[in-house]
């Protein structure tokens, strides 16, 4: 379609000093089966916490880590007997009208991996280990037999953050056959007669959802530096970061395997958290450039990978609240405040109109502030540092910043995705 100069005006939203293309001139992919028609948010939340957690916001979603390891005997299917501990999580969720989301990461920490402090090394090696990867497709199978009892309800497994991204880096142009996995050799029914790379193993997968639990989602994860550049640490241009975008998505294209959307993560880490435990710069705080650069890479993504994104684990941490003071617990951040203050509206509808479909919240270590009251310290007014002067709304470890802005979501209306 030819776009005049002032219908291509139509099709732009600011952020900040910049223009990204939005929703009215975008060709989006279809939304994923089964996923709901408004976007959404969704938080970290634990065991025992689906009625709390949507009594206090109509969240959309909430995630828990599957973890431990394949072959350690710590992993998740020990949690309770027989790996009932996914069924618990969906019961409750679904009571909750709440959608799990499983973030099963397991490779890192199988062994031999486990042990090797070189971590996209101990990925790659457990990927070419053929019984560890036995292990770890008995493992998944494990997972979609649980999640299967429950076929008139919504799942989400989100595979492997980061696997993918290191297998990306390790790929020869951008083709996942060029990087070896153990998968027809591992001797696993889910592998028989499937390649011994990075596209068998996930068509095996594919193929365990689709025999065992038809009703789980299936999520890819792309990570922003698979393509060896970090958008935040390398500043690429903003052509070069839709570049970037599109190349990630051709190395999804090549594994040549039907998941159903893909999950993304920006910061896992307060930036008062970077700073104060990491020795990160005064750099590591976004501004609008690294936004409209985030955008770009999903716009990028999605539109050649087919997929509508999911951007995950996004840090707490807000600049306004008194409560947030840089103590442990307690990181500023400002993720939350661009995503669900005041111009949330323009910046929802930039970010849906790239691709983006829901914001899952939630810190990547111990320590990193959470929407909740993790350091029982009850609520907490400090002297403000840096014009962070609002009393806490709860006693939750933001000031119970993030569940004030998602409930004023929510009450405006969810925004219709495009």
């Amino acid at each position: 379609m030819q776009v005049t100069p002032r219908a291509a005006t139509a099709c732009l939203l600011s952020i900040g000093a910049l223009a990204v293309p939005a929703a009215a001139c975008a060709k989006l992919p279809p939304l994923p089966r089964h996923w709901p028609k408004r976007l959404q948010l969704g938080l970290t939340d634990g065991p025992g916490g689906a009625a709390a957690l949507r009594r206090s916001v109509p969240f959309g979603f909430r995630y828990q880590y599957l973890a431990g390891g394949v072959n350690t005997g710590q992993g998740w299917a020990t949690w309770n007997d027989g790996g009932t501990f996914v069924d618990g999580y969906v019961r409750e969720s679904a009571k909750a009208h709440v959608i799990p989301v499983f973030s099963y990461y397991m490779i890192r920490q199988s062994l031999p991996g486990a042990n090797d402090g070189d971590e996209p090394h101990a990925v790659l090696s457990n990927l070419r280990n053929k019984s560890t990867m036995r292990a770890w497709f008995a493992d998944v199978s494990l997972f979609m037999q649980r999640a299967g009892r429950f076929p008139k309800t919504r799942v989400v497994l989100q595979v492997e953050p980061d696997m993918w991204g290191y297998g990306e880096q390790a790929a020869s142009g951008d083709r996942a056959r060029t990087v070896p996995v153990a998968v027809a050799s591992s001797g696993a029914g889910a592998g028989a007669r499937l390649p011994d790379d990075m596209r068998g193993l996930a068509r095996a997968v594919v193929r365990l959802r689709n025999r065992m639990a038809p009703n789980v989602i299936l999520a890819y994860h792309a990570s922003d530096w698979g393509t060896q550049v970090d958008l935040s640490l390398n500043n690429p241009s903003m052509s070069e970061s839709e570049h970037l975008g599109d190349r990630a998505g051709r190395f999804y294209r090549s594994l040549g395997a039907a998941f159903d959307v893909t999950f993304t993560d920006w910061s896992d880490r307060d930036v008062g958290f970077k700073r104060a435990i990491l020795g990160a710069g005064s750099d590591a705080w976004w501004d609008s450039t690294d936004r409209a650069r985030a955008v770009r890479f999903i716009r990028g993504y999605s539109k050649r990978a087919r997929h509508r994104v999911v951007v995950w684990q996004l840090p707490v941490g807000n600049t306004a609240m008194r409560a947030m003071n840089n103590a442990w617990g307690h990181y500023q951040d400002n993720h939350v405040q661009w995503l669900l203050g005041p111009n949330r509206g323009k910046h929802l509808k930039a970010l849906a109109g790239a691709g983006a479909i829901a914001f899952l919240f939630g810190g990547g270590a111990d320590g990193t502030t959470c929407a909740c009251d993790g350091q029982h310290d009850g609520m907490t007014n400090p002297a403000p540092i840096n014009g962070n002067t609002r009393l806490s709304y709860s006693a939750d470890d933001d000031g119970g910043y993030l569940r004030h802005q998602a409930r004023a979501y929510y009450r405006a209306g969810a925004l219709k995705l495009p």
